[in-house]
């Protein structure tokens, strides 16, 4: 797994999954214990510092349901729900024409995007960067800063608002990644 990769597959499975859920208790620990940070490959310390002091927070979990979870949440973490004339069906026939396997539930989630970003760049072939260009400029970038920002308005737990400008950074970081490898493909 490359950078590109662990950075979408950490940021995606924190939005995608509950703070409680077992599968993210190995994640949680590595930010408490500053180990995800020794890792990340990104210059963020200081978001790491404020997240590692948070992780701990009772709030984290209530925050995510009020933030994320159900019809009255805050901040409705699915594309669909900030661009009008978007559907889920356009992001999963999207994902399963690339071959990816697409759970049942909504594949237009902010954490699902995140993961799937991941699984495309692990399942490309050689020097193909359109499937992840088309996610991100279809599919993430015109609602992700407008989530992310009222991710940081309406989060009361650190935590979130941390997370928030974190995955901010890294997705402009992100962003540079796929526009310098389109400038050498198109170089060539």
């Amino acid at each position: 797994m490359n950078e590109f990769s662990m950075i979408c597959r950490v940021l995606g499975s924190l939005y995608y999954r509950h703070p409680q859920d077992p599968l993210l208790a190995p994640l949680l620990e590595a930010i408490r214990e500053g180990k995800l940070a020794q890792g990340w490959p990104l210059e963020q310390d200081a978001l790491f510092e404020r997240l590692q002091k948070s992780v701990n927070d009772p709030a984290v979990a209530a925050d995510y349901d009020a933030l994320f979870v159900g019809e009255a949440c805050s901040v409705p973490p699915y594309r669909s729900a900030w661009l009008d004339g978007t559907s889920e069906a356009d992001v999963r026939a999207f994902l399963t024409a690339r071959g990816m396997p697409v759970p049942s539930g909504p594949a237009d989630h902010f954490g699902f995007l995140l993961l799937a970003a991941s699984w495309l760049e692990d399942n490309a072939a050689e020097d193909e960067s359109e499937a992840l260009d088309t996610l991100f400029s279809e599919y993430l970038l015109p609602w992700c800063g407008t989530f992310l920002g009222k991710v940081e308005a309406h989060a009361t737990a650190a935590f979130w608002r941390t997370l928030a400008e974190l995955t901010r950074e890294a997705i402009g970081a992100m962003l540079d990644e796929l526009e310098e490898e389109a400038d050498d493909a198109s170089a060539e």
